[in-house]
């Protein structure tokens, strides 16, 4: 069952991800526009990044305090998030299906439904194919776009 529109709020949405490998430290930003919405007890923020390669969709479903990504598109990729916890996922790659574990530090979730506006923010250490890949730290701020 599809949500329809009227039920979805047009969102303005900033990324920041720092990543620390205990060698460097880098940060990405993005800002772009996507739709907040609620379905059943969970909450949906929907999505797209333009990339040289095409467009990746991103999904991020809030439940509780559980937190899952998900990209299609260009990358290809799954992201669960559950606070002391370490959660498997995936990321599809140009040489193959990569097997990731998220290990969960922090994890704060603030949001007001009434006015699609919030604020995720986790501290994971993330592993790819059982090797440490550093230590990252996302936000994902969105508020309403209002005309």
């Amino acid at each position: 069952m599809a949500t329809r529109p009227a039920d979805q709020s047009p969102v303005k949405v900033k990324v920041t991800t720092a990543i620390d490998d205990g060698k460097q430290k880098e940060t990405f930003e993005l800002t772009t526009f996507g739709r907040y919405y609620k379905k059943g007890s969970s909450s949906y923020l929907q999505y797209d990044e333009m990339m040289e390669e095409g467009t990746v969709h991103t999904t991020v479903k809030i439940k509780d305090r559980e937190v899952l990504i998900l990209r299609s598109g260009v990358v290809s990729m799954r992201l669960h998030f559950l606070l002391d916890k370490r959660t498997p996922g995936n990321y599809q790659s140009p040489y193959g299906l990569l097997q990731t574990e998220a290990d969960t530090r922090r994890m704060d979730i603030d949001f007001k439904e009434e006015s699609a506006e919030g604020n995720i923010e986790i501290l994971y250490e993330f592993i790819i194919q059982g090797s440490p890949a550093g230590t990252y730290q996302m936000n994902i701020d969105y508020k309403e776009e209002r005309k």
